[in-house]
């Protein structure tokens, strides 16, 4: 058994899960979803086990009959369930009853919004705050509250880092030893294709054919590439090239799964800022998925090797590593009432790999760099975005690979990544 740790989830629900009639815990396999959801909870049904399937559909009061709160596992094995418990709330059941984990519903199924009666929350993989291999000394929300003081230091270097990016956020497997964790990390990505995107109503008929797309996906990691780009450099070395169709039911299928995790174009909500690219920026649900479809591993990154495609325009090592850095933001972002995106201009010329929001509308400029130092030209960008929206600009961040965290003369916060918490 793998102990428990405690996810920065767990504050949010803390905090809301008492008054919330239900709510749901989603995110990818293997995140933690079940085990964060069973220590609060009294009563679990779940629905990957054919038995309870049959009582369920037999009887749905059993939902309000059990004492709560109420854990229906693996959702999506039925997803009638999902309305039986929309209807219960309707109904008055009573605060804190129901907790929903699982993945989104199979292709085809009706299944009525769960708006205003189901709460939604995203798990993710453990950020690197939640991995406990360094105290945080800079937290993300008090960098949006305004807080101007950074400081601490750290003994984490690149080869840590790299270490983190292979060994995974799945809490069951990045304590394995490393060929194991290959071993798992691999069959994570077999049962994705053979048994995960069956169940979602996608039937694949050349796995061959999905797993060089999905290689050619992690070579795009931190990037915004055309999905023509990344349909062509998985089609290079096949006889016959997938349909376009064909990918994008293999997006929709792994959205569905919730292993695209995909940061959107930030657009600002007064018009400062004109021309900016409307593309997401492509990352899997951890990197470590990625490194495996690239066929590399920790050794394999520092010496500074592509894998089998490349998509990123860099070092596929400083996507990872972006990839990493966005993972942990997005999970201290979500606890502190705001939203990530990234920022780019049509041409290029100017861009912020991460935009932190405030609930307020103001927002966080955050460059990330995998470097031991911070040059004046990894800050440009951040002073040209405070330069076009003055005031809405909270702060300025480089987080990067190094030892201390510190305010430049500038006023650029910079921050090591192992440093940053919620």
């Amino acid at each position: 058994m793998v102990e428990y740790r405690r996810r920065v989830l767990d504050g949010t629900l803390d905090e809301l899960q008492p008054h919330l009639r239900a709510m749901s815990i989603h995110g990818p396999k293997g995140v933690g979803k079940t085990a964060t959801a069973m220590r609060r909870t009294a009563s679990v049904i779940d629905l990957s086990l054919a038995a309870q399937r049959e009582i369920v559909t037999a009887d749905p009061s059993i939902l309000t009959r059990l004492p709560g709160p109420v854990l229906v596992d693996e959702w999506q094995r039925l997803p009638e369930v999902w309305d039986h418990v929309r209807r219960a709330v309707d109904a008055g059941s009573p605060p804190g009853h129901f907790i929903i984990a699982g993945s989104s519903a199979p292709r085809g199924a009706v299944v009525h919004s769960g708006a205003g009666r189901i709460v939604p929350m995203r798990m993710r993989p453990l950020s690197l705050a939640e991995r406990a291999i360094e105290t945080p000394t800079v937290s993300l929300a008090a960098l949006l509250a305004g807080d101007r003081v950074v400081g601490g230091t750290t003994k984490l270097r690149l080869t840590d880092y790299v270490e983190e990016i292979v060994a995974s956020g799945f809490p069951a497997i990045r304590a394995l030893p490393p060929r194991v964790r290959r071993a798992e990390l691999d069959a994570y990505l077999d049962n994705v294709v053979q048994r995960e995107f069956p169940e979602q109503g996608y039937p694949v008929r050349r796995p061959a054919v999905l797993r060089a797309w999905l290689a050619a996906y992690a070579a795009a990691t931190s990037t915004t590439t055309a999905y023509s780009k990344i349909l062509d450099a998985a089609s290079a070395r096949l006889a016959n090239k997938p349909a376009k169709e064909t990918t994008l039911a293999y997006r929709d299928a792994l959205t569905s799964l919730w292993l695209l995790d995909a940061i959107p174009p930030w657009i600002p909500s007064h018009n400062h800022l004109d021309r900016l690219g409307q593309a997401a920026k492509h990352h899997l649900a951890d990197p470590a998925l990625a490194a495996r479809l690239l066929g590399l591993d920790g050794a394999a990154l520092l010496r500074a090797e592509q894998g089998s495609t490349d998509l990123s325009g860099g070092t596929i090592l400083g996507a990872l590593f972006e990839h990493l850095a966005a993972l942990s933001i997005h999970t201290y972002a979500e606890a502190a009432e705001a939203r990530v995106g990234h920022l780019r201009t049509r041409n290029g010329d100017h861009e912020v790999d991460l935009i932190v929001q405030h609930a307020d509308g103001r927002v966080l400029g955050v460059e990330v760099k995998l470097a031991d130092r911070v040059e004046d030209a990894d800050t440009k960008h951040l002073h040209w975005l405070r330069d076009r929206i003055g005031k809405e600009v909270i702060d300025g961040v480089v987080v990067y690979a190094g030892e201390h965290a510190y305010r430049r003369r500038d006023d650029i916060a910079v921050v090591p990544l192992a440093l940053l918490g919620p």
